[in-house]
């Protein structure tokens, strides 16, 4: 059968089947001579129990020297069908190893593989309760003095990291820890979160009054209890404060709130660390085996020096510790930024009768927020993907599939066409002396996100005070505006 006449799932299936025997027979010449020149391979534990990407056939090569004989890939069958768009065919895949199940993700060139992702999904003989195999939360019968669940996990609390140990101590109970710390306990591992806020969610609750999520609802699912369906689109920040609270309840996490990690050392002769931990004036010292630090990306201020500031007589704060507009009531604002947080301060402080005053020093790239859900997420995060049958999972999959080094090449037409369909937006904005970027390929806002954290703003509103705003040029770095009523 020629290629045009085969369809692209009998073509991945061909793909998938050759790779596999391959394998098998360890012919790493015949694995790589189904792979193009220009070839990645993204792997999530499946193979090298690390997140690791390959470039290039030499990579491949060496990856599957060190680990082929060890993780004995088997059972290559292709998920669903398959797609063809613009000379590429992708579709789903699972797997197995000797210890593990897993899924993937291919995309063809032809007949030879241009990117490969393989991701462990479970350890055999450590699956999940789940399904069919949950706990049968009571043991029918009449026994004496039994434990009822309250009393029985009041006891568990009480002895673990005093008389019993954690597997595990995750460093940060925002969503990040929280969710880790989720997913360790669906798995039966000891584990304690320290968070050095009150409650969980208090590393929302306590942010500016104005701010509420800029990812929809689709995008931002905790593992295990998605949102429910009437869920906002974009939440308020003391909404998912409530939430994320909840989860930890529900979903019964060792959650020590009002501590702090002191300090930590690891002995390379037992494997095992030490943790001191103030909690809540008390010291307490943990000795897991694995230590993991999810103290978030945008935690630690940047403050830039400025000369005056320490005889400046009026109140000094980081976008960090903002809270309300209200306090600044008449008063004259100066908001040093031109990024998300210094546009919805701007926004707080004009909507409550603040002389504000922003000053940009570097180009800022701007997506507005309905074209951004449109054209960059709509596909994958979105109640038509939904309907499409892209879950979360699924689209949080897709998005791991794709090789950084050449991520900014699926982004650039994004936003060539979001360009094109705001351009009177983008024009007020310039007009106004709003100096603009689109990153430094043309990659918008999820690559500047990724490579520097920072440098955007996704537009709910304060871009129309920018472009109606009263502009003077500073010096050559730096640009003001005041934004007038």
């Amino acid at each position: 059968m020629s290629d045009a006449a085969r369809t692209p799932t009998q073509q991945a299936s061909t793909w998938l089947a050759k790779f596999g025997a391959a394998l098998e027979r360890a012919d790493l010449d015949a694995a790589l001579a189904l792979f193009e020149a220009d070839s990645y391979w993204r792997d999530l534990v499946a193979f090298t129990w690390n997140v690791t990407t390959l470039e290039g056939q030499d990579s491949i090569r060496d990856m599957l020297e060190a680990t082929l004989a060890a993780t004995k890939p088997s059972g290559w069958q292709i998920e669903g069908d398959a797609s063809a768009a613009d000379g590429v065919t992708e579709c789903w895949f699972t797997f197995e190893t000797a210890v593990a199940r897993g899924k993937g993700h291919l995309r063809l060139k032809g007949e030879r593989c241009w990117t490969l992702l393989t991701t462990m999904t479970e350890l055999q003989g450590f699956e999940e309760q789940r399904g069919p195999t949950r706990a049968r939360g009571v043991a029918h019968g009449v026994t004496p003095n039994r434990q009822n669940w309250l009393e029985r996990k009041a006891q568990a609390e009480a002895e673990l990291g005093y008389t019993t140990q954690p597997y595990c101590v995750i460093i940060g109970g925002g969503q990040g820890g929280i969710g880790l710390g989720a997913r360790l306990n669906r798995l039966g591992v000891p584990t304690i979160i320290i968070e050095k806020n009150a409650r969980a969610g208090d590393s929302w609750r306590k942010r500016y009054r104005s701010l509420c999520l800029h990812d929809p609802v689709w995008y931002d699912h905790m593992p295990y209890l998605p949102f429910p369906d009437h869920w906002p689109v974009f939440a308020p920040k003391d909404k998912i404060g409530d939430w994320l609270e909840m989860y930890t309840k529900v979903m019964e996490l060792n959650y020590w709130h009002s501590s702090e990690c002191k300090s930590a050392q690891y002995d390379q002769a037992t494997g095992a660390w030490t943790v001191t931990i103030d909690r809540a004036g008390e010291t307490v010292v943990l000795h897991p085996k694995q230590l993991v630090l999810a103290t978030g990306m945008s935690a630690i201020p940047n403050i830039p020096a400025i000369a005056g500031a320490e005889s400046f007589q009026g109140i000094q704060h980081h976008s960090s510790k903002h809270t309300s507009g209200e306090d600044f009531r008449g008063k004259k604002c100066v908001v040093l930024g031109s990024n998300n947080s210094a546009h919805d301060i701007c926004a707080d402080l004009w909507e409550h009768g603040a002389d504000v005053t922003m000053i940009q020093r570097t180009s800022t790239h701007i997506a507005r927020s309905d074209s951004l859900m449109e054209l960059s997420l709509g596909g994958l995060y979105s109640e038509d993907a939904l309907k499409a049958g892209i879950t979360t999972d699924t689209a949080d999959l897709t998005f791991a599939s794709i090789p950084y080094k050449i991520m900014h090449t699926f982004q650039i037409p994004v936003y060539e066409e979001m360009a094109r369909r705001d351009a009177a937006f983008y024009e007020r904005l310039t007009n106004a002396g709003f100096l603009l970027d689109f990153g430094e390929d043309g990659s918008g806002l999820f690559m500047k996100y990724l490579r520097r954290g920072s440098g955007y703003y996704i537009d709910v509103g304060a871009s129309e005070l920018i472009a109606n705003a009263l502009c003077v040029k500073m010096n050559e770095t730096s640009t003001c505006w005041n934004l007038v009523s």
